[in-house]
């Protein structure tokens, strides 16, 4: 038998994101998150998207031992902006046993049906930033934050209590090219130029900080339109900025601005983290602190982070342009490889891009969707 708890205190929010520990250890291809990264996403006194979330953590329980977890999410402005009421589910994890997922699932689905729901989609967070997407393909591949990694049987457990996919995001490899030819940096030149644009080149991490308000709008404008996204309100954005500046080396960081000194695209690569994260268990003390200041200031792997560019600018050209100045520092820095964020199947220009650069398509998540009205 399966007992479902709710987690309501701060010692069952521990046991709700530790749970994964236990369930990966030592699995060569998960990658511990930062603990206080997820303790700040999901407490409900820490996270500025409470203003206009709900939020349930369910624990399952057998025979006295934590056996899987999920969460679910009720987002107010989702549903105003799409006209869907769906809650969402996420951070879930579960044993090889369909009485757990079964349990863990109709515990989210009774909320969602007191609540007046109409589905429940996911696996979502509660903003765009955080990890989403059930891993479909790729499960040799070893992980990469901030995204999520699960077991090969989570998809047929989920589909099994009758959720079906609704949309997939794709990541791809792209190998470094040896070189960036002069007909690159001349297009770059007569772009900008042609467009009284300007390139900003942050050479410490507090350069940037004046352009960070910026870049979040972009981000809000840009993604306005992607799949289950809502705006940034200005809480959001400042914690961002203090939660995430430390991880990002100021030399990947690209910001083209206009006449009027607006930021209208940028490009952020961060190091990626994975090796250094698995081989400390996701710890930062005593020495993953160390060995992730390591990482970040001598990486040999990129993970493309985030890329906008404002709606009026966006068919100029940009985006050939941010990845280029990217590629140029991956250069510098002996990066042989980088890998991207989940792109959507459908943004036909993410799409078109990647068809210009060698690449391999080596990882597939899955939102599902189930409805009842």
């Amino acid at each position: 038998m399966v007992d479902i708890i709710q987690a309501t205190n701060n010692k069952m929010l521990k046991e709700f994101i530790r749970f994964p520990f236990t369930l990966y250890r030592n699995h060569p291809c998960w990658v511990p998150p930062l603990f206080f990264d997820e303790w700040n996403t999901l407490h409900w006194k820490r996270n500025a998207a409470y203003s206009y979330c709900e939020s349930r953590f369910f624990l399952a329980k057998k025979e006295g031992k934590t056996v899987g977890r999920i969460a679910a999410i009720k987002n107010d402005r989702f549903i105003e902006k799409w006209k869907h009421r769906y809650i969402r589910f996420g951070w879930v994890d579960f044993i090889d046993d369909p009485e757990v997922s079964q349990a863990l699932f109709a515990a989210v689905e009774s909320w969602a049906e007191e609540q007046g729901m109409e589905g429940i989609h996911g696996p979502l967070g509660f903003t765009d930033l955080d990890p989403e997407g059930l891993l479909t393909q790729g499960f040799e591949e070893e992980g990469t934050l901030p995204m999520i990694y699960n077991y090969d049987y989570y998809p047929r457990h989920i589909e099994a209590l009758g959720y079906h996919k609704d949309i997939d995001w794709l990541q791809f490899e792209i190998p470094v090219p040896k070189e960036i030819g002069p007909k690159f940096t001349r297009l770059t030149k007569v772009v900008l130029e042609r467009n009284e644009l300007r390139m900003v080149q942050a050479k410490r991490r507090k350069d940037f900080l004046p352009y960070a308000r910026g870049i979040f709008e972009v981000i809000n404008r840009s993604y306005a339109q992607l799949y289950g996204v809502v705006e940034l309100n200005d809480e959001q954005i400042d914690a961002y900025v203090r939660q995430y500046v430390g991880f990002v080396n100021p030399d990947f960081v690209k910001i083209i601005l206009n006449e009027k000194d607006e930021v209208i695209a940028f490009a952020i690569a961060i190091p990626r983290l994975s090796s250094t994260l698995i081989k400390h268990k996701g710890r930062l003390f005593p020495f993953g602190a160390l060995a992730l200041l390591h990482t970040l200031r001598k990486p040999t792997e990129l993970v493309f982070y985030l890329l906008g560019i404002r709606p009026d600018y966006q068919v100029k050209g940009l985006t050939s342009i941010l990845m280029t100045e990217l590629y140029r520092e991956c250069i510098d820095y002996g990066i042989t490889r980088v890998q991207t964020c989940g792109e959507l199947e459908n943004n036909s220009n993410i799409v078109t891009l990647m068809n210009n650069f060698e690449h391999r398509q080596h990882i597939r998540r899955r939102c599902y969707i189930k409805t009842w009205k």
